[in-house]
């Protein structure tokens, strides 16, 4: 199959993307970053998605241009679009339908389109409930746009965690973010681990650095509400990174 469609999702985002190309009977292209995890390239591969590997820098750049000019076929933007924000959003409504009682909705923040759009359905619904996003202490460009008043670059030391915190805050999501996240809170790679491994040995679940930020945060103890959601965006981990964690190190 010939690429028909691509994206530079680095998240969850681009297994849709690779799972409606397959279905479609059409080519795909994942961009992705030189630190993405081996875990989420094995998965967009048995999906039959092509794989294109940029460095961290290049890659960023593309996803603020939103196109890559040496990449054929359609891109599909999975943070700035309308339709996949619409798709965040009903995440937004489950958590409501699911629990009325819910006082703050704690969500990772990575390009934003996950964030905002969660926030675009409770603002809609449930106008007082709080959405706060979460970041590492170490890449923090959302936090640095709010005390700035303004997107401005940050340096990006991400650790294991990938996905998350790189550069600046893309212009197109700002006014979305300013207007419907009531605050920031940053917590440390060691944080991150931590909850990696709550999840795993209390909950069986096993979270990717960036999907476990938000629990990081609520075991915190940052923000004062009981009723606390944490969002967990996605399990793509890979397995050496997983067991120094589960054997208490926290990966560089």
């Amino acid at each position: 199959m010939s690429a028909g469609i691509y994206t530079t999702s680095s998240g969850n985002s681009a297994l849709g993307v690779a799972w409606m190309a397959r279905r479609l009977g059409i080519g795909a292209t994942a961009v992705v970053p030189a630190n993405a995890p081996q875990a989420k390239l094995d998965k967009l591969r048995r999906l039959g998605t092509r794989i294109d590997m940029r460095a961290n820098d290049v890659w960023w750049r593309a996803i603020e241009a939103g196109t890559l000019e040496d990449q054929e076929g359609v891109y599909i933007d999975a943070v700035r679009d309308p339709a996949s924000l619409a798709g965040d959003a009903t995440i937004g409504a489950e958590i409501l339908e699911q629990w009325a009682d819910v006082e703050a909705i704690l969500i990772p923040f990575g390009g934003g389109g996950l964030a905002c759009g969660i926030a675009c359905a409770v603002r809609a619904i449930r106008p007082g409930v709080k959405i706060i996003a979460c970041e590492l202490s170490s890449a923090h460009p959302l936090k640095s746009a709010f005390e700035a008043g303004a997107p401005t670059q940050t340096s990006h030391e991400p650790g294991f965690v990938s996905g998350v915190g790189y550069g600046s805050v893309l212009p197109e999501m700002w006014p979305l973010a300013r207007s419907m996240i009531d605050d920031v809170i940053t917590v440390s790679l060691e944080q991150v681990a931590q909850a990696i491994r709550f999840l795993a040995e209390n909950n069986r679940i096993v979270a990717e650095g960036a999907g476990a930020i938000s629990v990081a945060a609520a075991l915190s103890a940052q923000y004062p509400q009981t009723r606390v959601c944490a969002v967990i965006s996605g399990g793509n981990i890979d397995s050496d990174i997983l067991a120094a964690i589960l054997q208490g190190r926290t990966p560089g």
